[in-house]
């Protein structure tokens, strides 16, 4: 069988209450993320979805050839979306349990454990004048009446005249009493059973939740004229990330329940987060906390400089960025790839569509409050995503150009290289000194055909090296700011011209300086592994024609390889050098030559040809010629690429292609979207802080929503014309939805008549 990932970079939208169906969402893909696990490793399935999971991935392996593994390993989330998406990293990056995290949105996400007690009425006379307002909203005929169950009505009214009674013109909801919430949670998964991580061996796991720094900082701009002015930034990301590493922790829980809390803060609903309460929470409960000083340097950089992180006022995430695709898109680049790679942005929506009517069916125009509140509230969180889809769009269309080039061109190339070495090329055993040695004939070669040609590509080179230079000294000094790049970037720059003692192109066609060539085999970490990336993409085509058995020698060659130049992409090998990348006189040269030692590229260099060698030397005659000549051809197919790439090392090779999770999507059971499903979208999406039965009703129909949309972008990865049985898809969703109902009914006591009403659905 041929390997396949499938990797799901998931993108949360904020949604208020609607975060308990959110989570219903994320829960159906912890499932799948641990039954695609237990298939992978040989386990015996786990028990309800989990287990028609396992047994897809076997009938998909029967019908395709491939054995398939999703993981999710790229998590971003605002708001509501931010809860989610931190309680799901959690759980893939240590294997505990995501039932704690039910329970708290079942049982405490509650309009009165939520409020803040210095905030509720104070006596049953306290405000009495609102009391028409909460009796007309929970009346008879209300949409109390018509949308919650008849056994939570009264729990219902009682709430809103309470809610509605409380002192207004401060947040009415607690801020420690929603952090609380969050380390308690937090602290229940870690109490439960843990399974193995979620992830492969070497995977990285990152996680971003968007906050909005209500106050702003200060961000250097650079023009013309003015030589430089400064402006207000208020969007920060939390980033969080394990490395690939299963031994260490994604964050300590104080750092990912203050990122929940703020990412969570809804404007008016409740106070700004602020540091101050973090460690007034954590003293009363005698919990330590000794990353405090880093974690705050990391996440407010700007603030931690200037001595004022504990100032802070930190408010909702999906304030100003309610999707956070930029991040996740960030966090694509140079990411391990061990096989074939099937990558998916996945962004749960859990209201999607226009919520105003077109022009044509538009009501009067806007009032004065409606268009404050629209503008300071609703409008932010309502913008399309289309400038996020485009930027995946662009990315995708120049991979696939750039594969329709590599394969247009092939032809040529090999007779360029069977040209050059003859065909006892093939006959030869490939020793890693003969592997060297043909290297280095084949690019001289290549720059000799490209004539002028050259000098173009070696100056593209040189900067996409000096821009990876000044992007991996600024992750190492870990000071976030474009200002801070920009710095780094300009003293590379003008080091490596110090450095270069002529252009490229000065003396003959396709000729390069000492000093230039030495910069590149110090640095130049995006040449070695675009030529292993080509040659893995050539192995995945040759994969499909073969047997998996003879490639494996190969395949572990090249990833093995792969994996030790992409080791020297991360931070965390280099952090010796922080304190130096920090320092006010900055010593570039020395940096340089600090990064290069540490790196070894030279070295890495001989223990590649050591294993390619061995790969190739495993390969029967008729498979190692088309490897040997991708190996080899490289030089000419990176000069005829790298322009389109823009110097960009593109990592997993493959075009990106987007799936999204909502009401509107998910239509076997019942159609008619969000409206005709979920109770939370009541009283401004607030509906579900009001009734446990519509956390309930929530929840359930976010697993069920979940669960089908999982099965159909499980499927979507076939081949063309290769599919299931007929009326198989419809069978398995069935299956899905009566395990999930099975399961949840002992739970769900306030819902008995959505059960019955949703197995005659399903029936």
């Amino acid at each position: 069988m041929r390997d396949r990932e499938l990797r799901l970079a998931l993108v949360c939208y904020g949604g208020i209450s609607l975060a308990v169906y959110m989570h219903g969402i994320t829960k159906e893909i912890w499932h799948l993320a641990r039954a695609s696990r237990a298939h992978h490793d040989g386990d015996a399935p786990g028990t309800g979805t989990e287990a028609i999971y396992h047994a897809l991935f076997d009938e998909i392996g029967e019908a395709t050839g491939i054995r398939l593994r999703t993981i999710v390993d790229i998590v971003a989330g605002a708001s509501a979306g931010g809860i989610n998406g931190i309680f799901l990293a959690q759980a893939i990056a240590t294997g505990q349990s995501l039932d704690p995290l039910t329970d708290l949105w079942l049982e405490v996400a509650d309009v009165e454990a939520l409020l803040n007690p210095e905030h509720g009425p104070s006596h049953k006379l306290a405000k009495i004048w609102a009391l028409p307002i909460a009796w007309m909203l929970a009346r008879d005929g209300s949409t109390v009446d018509q949308t919650v169950e008849s056994g939570a009505r009264e729990e219902v009214r009682a709430k809103l005249e309470k809610f509605v009674r409380s002192r207004w013109f401060e947040p009415p909801f607690g801020g420690k009493e929603l952090l609380g919430m969050m380390l308690d949670a937090l602290d229940a998964m870690a109490k439960t059973p843990a399974g193995p991580r979620l992830l492969p061996a070497g995977q990285p796991l990152d996680l971003f939740v968007t906050v909005t720094d209500f106050r702003g900082h200060p961000e250097r701009l650079k023009l013309n004229s003015p030589p430089e002015v400064v402006e207000t930034e208020h969007r920060l990301v939390f980033s969080f990330s394990d490395h690939g590493d299963a031994a260490a922790e994604l964050a300590h829980p104080a750092e990912l329940a203050f990122a929940a809390r703020a990412t969570s803060s809804f404007p008016g609903a409740f106070p700004p987060a602020t540091v101050g309460e973090l460690d007034a929470l954590l003293a009363a409960r005698s919990m330590a906390w000794p990353g405090r000083e880093a974690f705050l340097e990391h996440v407010l950089p700007r603030q931690y400089a200037a001595g004022a992180a504990d100032k802070a006022a930190l408010i909702d995430g999906s304030v100003l960025a309610n999707a956070p695709f930029r991040p996740a898109i960030d966090a694509l680049k140079e990411r391990p790839a061990r096989r074939q790679i099937d990558r998916r942005f996945v962004f749960v929506d859990p209201t999607p569509g226009h919520r105003l009517g077109f022009y044509s069916e538009a009501p009067d125009n806007p009032g004065f409050f409606q268009t404050i509140i629209g503008a300071l509230s609703e409008l932010p969180r309502q913008q399309p995503i289309r400038d996020n889809l485009e930027a995946l769009s662009l990315r995708s269309a120049r991979i696939e150009r750039m594969l329709a080039i590599v394969e247009r061109i092939r032809a040529e190339v090999e007779g360029q290289v069977e040209s050059l070495f003859g065909y006892t090329l093939f006959l030869d055993y490939p020793t890693p000194k003969r592997l060297a040695a043909w290297r280095s004939r084949a690019q001289v070669a290549a720059a000799a055909k490209a004539g002028y040609g050259h000098a173009a590509y070696g100056m593209l080179k040189v900067e996409g090296v000096a821009d990876r230079i000044a992007t991996h000294l600024h992750q190492i000094g870990d000071q976030p700011g474009p200002d801070r790049w920009r710095r780094l970037r300009d003293a590379v720059g003008a080091e490596i011209l110090r450095r270069r003692a002529d252009d490229f192109g000065t003396s003959h066609p396709g000729s390069a300086s000492p000093a230039t060539l030495d910069l590149l085999r110090a640095h130049d970490l995006g040449f070695r592994i675009r030529r292993l990336r080509l040659l893995a993409r050539r192995m995945t085509e040759l994969d499909q024609e073969h047997e998996n058995a003879e490639l494996t020698p190969m395949r572990d060659a090249i990833y093995e390889s792969l994996a030790a130049y992409l080791e020297c992409q991360r931070a965390d090998p280099f952090l010796g050098l922080r304190e130096a990348v920090r320092a006010a006189d900055l010593d570039i040269a020395a940096l340089l030559d600090a990064l290069a030692g540490r790196m070894e590229l030279r070295t890495l260099d001989r223990e590649t040809d050591e294993r390619l060698s061995a790969g190739l030397s495993a390969l029967s005659k008729d498979m190692r010629r088309p490897m040997l000549l991708a190996y080899l051809g490289f030089p000419f197919f990176d000069i005829a690429t790298l322009p389109l790439l823009q110097g960009e090392g593109l990592n997993e090779f493959d075009p990106i292609r987007v799936d999204r999770i909502s009401p509107d999507d998910a239509t076997s059971i019942r159609k008619g979207g969000a409206q005709a499903t979920l109770k939370g979208i009541q009283f401004n999406n607030f509906g579900a802080f009001f009734s446990r039965a519509y956390r309930e009703n929530d929840y359930l129909w976010g697993r069920l929503h979940g669960a089908e949309r999982l099965v159909d972008i499980l499927l979507s990865t076939l081949p063309a014309n290769t599919t299931l049985e007929p009326g198989r898809v419809a069978s398995v969703k069935r299956e899905i939805f009566l395990a999930i109902l099975d399961e949840e009914e002992p739970r769900l006591k306030s819902i008995p008549s959505l059960f019955a009403q949703l197995r005659a659905e399903i029936g």
